[in-house]
């Protein structure tokens, strides 16, 4: 994830001098990986649309979705336990991508576009898959500006997990307009693309 720098971001930029006694405004500017770079240690920075946002980590019921989500296709899909394979699973990659830095909560990449797992500090192709954890701070932007930003750059399914409601929607992109592809919720099994190959339990997902 994001989490480098003990500083805060930097927002400056150059100022514009207005009359009378006023002080100098800034000009605003879009924000660059040096702001990233400069967000403190317990806050993901991302950039979306020239901005840049800061969120706090997750709350529990975030981050134990967020870890079984990834136990449950981690293991048939990338480390073929029990499943097809042909994946890599990644949590919190940074994705470099058309000028946006997004920290998608879990994504994948299937082997046969990117065969060698690359030594990067990001990733520039974009995965086939991402799924966002739904927290009250990051709502809005994985709805909006990130599901916005994913169809752009070709992403192929999109999953939105929200632990509060206890559901799960599934999204595939063609012709750069994401569909609902199924919807599941509280113990309902599981078999979405683009991992249909594997049932598992929903339920497994949430903390009581």
């Amino acid at each position: 994830g994001l989490r480098r720098g003990a500083g805060g971001s930097s927002r400056g930029g150059g100022r514009a001098m207005v009359g009378g006694m006023n002080a100098p405004q800034p000009i605003p500017r879009p924000a660059t990986y040096q702001d990233v770079l400069d967000a403190p240690e317990n806050m993901v920075a991302e950039i979306v649309g020239g901005r840049l946002h800061l969120q706090p980590r997750p709350a529990s019921p975030h981050a134990r979705a967020h870890s079984v989500l990834l136990r449950r296709l981690g293991g048939p899909f990338d480390f073929d336990d029990g499943g097809p394979g042909g994946w890599w699973i990644i949590t919190e990659p940074e994705l470099h991508l058309g000028g946006d830095v997004l920290v998608p909560d879990l994504a994948g990449w299937r082997r046969e576009r990117m065969p060698a797992f690359p030594n990067v500090a990001w990733f520039e192709l974009a995965p086939d898959w991402c799924c966002e954890v739904l927290s009250p701070s990051t709502r809005r932007l994985d709805l909006t500006g990130k599901r916005a930003a994913y169809a752009r750059e070709g992403v192929g399914h999109l999953w939105f997990v929200d632990p509060l409601a206890r559901t799960l929607e599934a999204f595939a992109l063609a012709n750069g307009v994401w569909s609902v592809v199924g919807a599941v919720e509280g113990d309902d099994p599981v078999t979405l693309p683009p991992f249909e190959a594997v049932e598992w339990s929903l339920s497994s997902l949430w903390t009581g």
